[in-house]
């Protein structure tokens, strides 16, 4: 039996356990330290936009900090994108807040800058004004951040970028996660990039990287003995995981570059194909790192849905996945508002992401090419 091909899976670039085995070496092996300290530089310099990055455990984690660094409290309304991974949603609920979700748009299928706006107005005129945005650059892909950023700066409403998925893409040459008021990365094990676990808070002052710092390690006060004002977490990234951080950036380019390949080779196999779209830029302002190749398929022309291509490339041991189900759409959301049409929940039942690793092997490029060939025929 043929080996399992994965959607996206970890790829170690060589040099990571150097500075792993310093840590080890130093007896480094704790939520600070000089990896820490570097990985942070390294992702500094990597954005520019004199930004500052506190590294965490997580991008769930960057994304709480987030709301409290932006005042969010019990009972406000924070306004998020629906088409993304509950993830993006899930630190409102930890503020006690309310998620207020927005439709996409068709040209990068992130948050309409339309149905924000109209929820806004409404919001506003029901006497509650949202207290911050969420938007994410879906799939690597940049949101049309322009309108947005025009649009919370005209309500005077605090600006979070979810760049989980999109750490190197770019819009009009500026790097996703340095645009708004703060930003978050994801270090995941099947991001473009990985520290095993964890993710980075990206944010524009040095007392905001600070507090940020301050409240992920459990909040303590400075004093000789253990003093606490305020509600802390154990937040911080370990020095050894953030070893291989410092490893995986020097790698990231070259990530980039392979991953927007296997969406070159995506373009190429269903270039002929009717009803078959590969996700791509709307134009040269946007660059996508193109962390997963998505295609959106039109049954009414194909014949077949995608599902039933996404079960059988799970016979050929190939992994795909549908699109993020819209959180409007999910269960545990089912009482939030939601404004904008039905673009997401359309994606959601047209749309496949297929395997896009960075370390996927010619062998394994053509087992997908043959497999979905064959399915076609």
């Amino acid at each position: 039996m043929n080996s399992k091909i994965w959607l996206s899976s970890p790829h170690m670039g060589g040099t990571e356990m150097k500075h792993v085995q310093e840590a080890y070496d130093t007896n480094w092996v704790a939520p600070l330290g000089p990896n820490v300290t570097g990985f942070e530089e390294d992702l500094e310099n990597y954005l520019t936009q004199s930004s500052k990055v506190a590294c965490l455990s997580s991008g769930t984690a960057a994304l709480h900090l987030t709301l409290i660094l932006s005042g969010v409290v019990q009972n406000d309304d924070v306004i998020c994108q629906s088409f993304t991974f509950s993830a993006s949603a899930n630190p409102i609920k930890y503020q006690g807040a309310n998620p207020v979700f927005i439709d996409s748009e068709k040209d990068t299928w992130n948050m309409c800058p339309l149905a924000l706006e109209e929820a806004i107005k409404d919001k506003i005129y029901k006497g509650k004004k949202p207290k911050a945005i969420i938007i994410v650059h879906l799939y690597g892909m940049p949101a049309k951040i322009d309108e947005i950023a025009a649009i919370s700066k005209k309500y005077n409403i605090s600006l979070i970028e979810d760049a989980a998925e999109a750490l190197g893409s770019t819009y009009k040459g500026r790097k996703c996660g340095t645009f708004g008021d703060f930003g978050i990365l994801s270090f995941n094990g099947n991001k473009i990039i990985t520290t095993s676990g964890g993710g980075a808070l990206v944010c524009k002052t040095e007392k905001d990287k600070q507090k940020a710092v301050f409240l992920a390690t459990q909040a303590r006060d400075e004093a000789p003995h253990y003093q606490h004002s305020e509600i802390g977490y154990n937040y911080r990234m370990s020095n050894v995981l953030a070893g291989i951080g410092r490893g995986q950036m020097e790698v990231l380019d070259t990530h980039i570059g392979l991953r927007r390949g296997m969406n070159q080779f995506y373009k190429e196999l269903f270039k002929d194909v009717d009803g078959i779209n590969v996700f791509t830029e709307p134009s040269q302002d946007f660059y996508s790192n193109h962390w997963l190749s998505c295609v959106l398929i039109d049954s009414g022309i194909t014949g077949f849905t995608r599902e039933d291509l996404r079960l059988q490339l799970e016979k050929d041991q190939i992994e795909s996945r549908p699109l993020w189900k819209p959180m409007h759409l999910q269960p545990v959301f089912k009482d939030c508002e939601y404004y904008g049409d039905n673009v997401s929940e359309t994606l959601f039942n047209r749309g496949l992401c297929l395997p896009s690793g960075s370390n996927l092997s010619e062998e394994e490029r053509i087992r997908i090419k043959e497999a979905i060939i064959g399915f076609l025929k």
